[in-house]
């Protein structure tokens, strides 16, 4: 469902993503790892088609992200790092416009947001503006946003980041109880995320793909990856 071939986008000098390749199939949930400016947030971003790759592609769902964009897009859910923005707008009205935005309208809208809430327990900050909120609640509209319209693939850039414990472990179960039918993508600075959720773990170092395979084999004799990660995270190949 997810197939980055050869993905290279060049800042200046700086080859923040550099001949990355990989596929992620439905059933699939990718931990994402790696040091700050290692280049995850970029990948992601040639994934979805907010950056335009210097060269190599990238297909969502059989579409490539630069040849067929909003075929593509329809298939996914991003939810990008630090979400902002929209902060005159009410969870309700935000969700809304998003899904106006990918052809939901009248009771299919409503049912929409209601299962969102459900899911997320988003319910109690829907009349609220965005501006309002604290940065776990904002987090959890933007994750709303990125599930509203179902679809097949999810691009989560820290899912977690600014939620309490409570609230970080319904983002992983919602996580764990949707990845039979899609293939995810996530993000984390959080190595035991990855452990608990992820059936993959990619980490990244200087823009190259370092390691590629489950959290077991990856993980030390007591199941933590964290040696693992230090060793290859800061070794640019």
């Amino acid at each position: 469902m997810i197939e980055a071939k050869n993905l290279t986008k060049r800042f200046g000098a700086l080859n923040a993503v550099d001949d990355v390749s990989f596929s992620i199939a439905a059933g699939d949930v990718v931990g994402f790892l790696g040091a700050n400016g290692a280049g995850k947030s970029t990948t992601m971003r040639l994934l979805t088609g907010f950056f335009d790759a210097d060269s190599g592609s990238a297909r969502i769902c059989g579409h490539d992200i630069a040849t067929a964009p909003s075929a593509a897009q329809s298939c996914l859910g991003y939810l990008p790092e630090a979400a902002g923005g929209f902060p005159h707008l009410t969870v309700r009205e935000f969700l809304t416009f998003c899904g106006e935005s990918r052809e939901l309208s009248g009771s299919d809208l409503g049912q929409a947001i209601d299962r969102v809430c459900s899911l997320i327990d988003l319910k109690s900050a829907l009349d609220k503006p965005m501006k309002s909120l604290s940065k776990g609640w904002r987090q959890r509209a933007w994750l709303g946003q990125a599930i509203l319209h179902d679809p097949p693939v999810l691009i989560l850039d820290e899912p977690t980041d600014g939620l309490d414990p409570m609230q970080k472990e319904q983002v992983r179960a919602l996580i764990r109880s949707v990845s039979p039918k899609k293939a995810i993508i996530l993000s984390t600075h959080i190595l035991e995320e990855a452990e608990e959720v992820c059936t993959r773990a990619v980490i990244i170092a200087g823009g190259r793909i370092v390691a590629d395979d489950t959290p077991s084999n990856l993980a030390d004799d007591k199941g933590r990856l964290a040696d693992s990660f230090r060793r290859l995270a800061g070794t640019a190949p």
